[in-house]
């Protein structure tokens, strides 16, 4: 089974030049490792990261900031139309897939928190002040208002827990 505790970083390196999510999430770890060292050469390379960051944005159709605090092993294979909110914690081993939006309701200022080992399907929505647990499904198309517990199966408008 897959740790929702440890990051399986293999998950997030490419093996050809063409991975736009890979591409796009190793600009984002790279500026947020640059960004937070300090110093003259490092905020040169953030800079170029930022560059990198919005070349592969536009390529990749992902809005994804910088600033997104996500674990590692994040696999994003078909990163189109992906939005995520900067104030959004992502755990470690997750699968988003394409059209996916996890943010906030208008006048609510939390942002969900996804634990380890979440699989989002293609064109779920996650709004709101909520947690997925660990080893959490959310079935395409889904739109997730309330939490979901550990190891739970969620599919539907609105979600509805299927299976433990």
């Amino acid at each position: 089974m897959i740790s929702a505790t440890e990051a399986d970083w293999t998950r997030e390196k490419y093996q050809r030049f063409w991975v736009p999510g890979r591409k796009l999430l190793k600009s984002i770890r790279d500026y947020q490792r640059y960004h937070s060292n300090g110093g003259v050469i490092a905020k040169v390379l953030s800079k170029l990261c930022v560059l990198r960051y919005m070349f592969w944005t536009v390529i990749s159709g992902a809005d994804i900031p910088l600033n997104t605090n996500i674990g590692g092993g994040l696999l994003i294979p078909h990163p189109n139309g992906i939005v995520i909110h900067p104030d959004v914690r992502v755990g470690v081993n997750c699968l988003i897939h394409q059209q996916v939006t996890i943010g906030v309701k208008r006048g609510n200022s939390k942002a969900p928190i996804i634990a380890g080992h979440v699989d989002i399907g293609a064109g779920a929505k996650i709004i709101g002040n909520i947690t997925l647990g660990d080893h959490v499904r959310i079935g395409a198309n889904a739109v997730v208002l309330k939490d979901i517990p550990n190891n739970c199966t969620a599919v539907g408008i609105p979600a509805k827990v299927i299976k433990n």
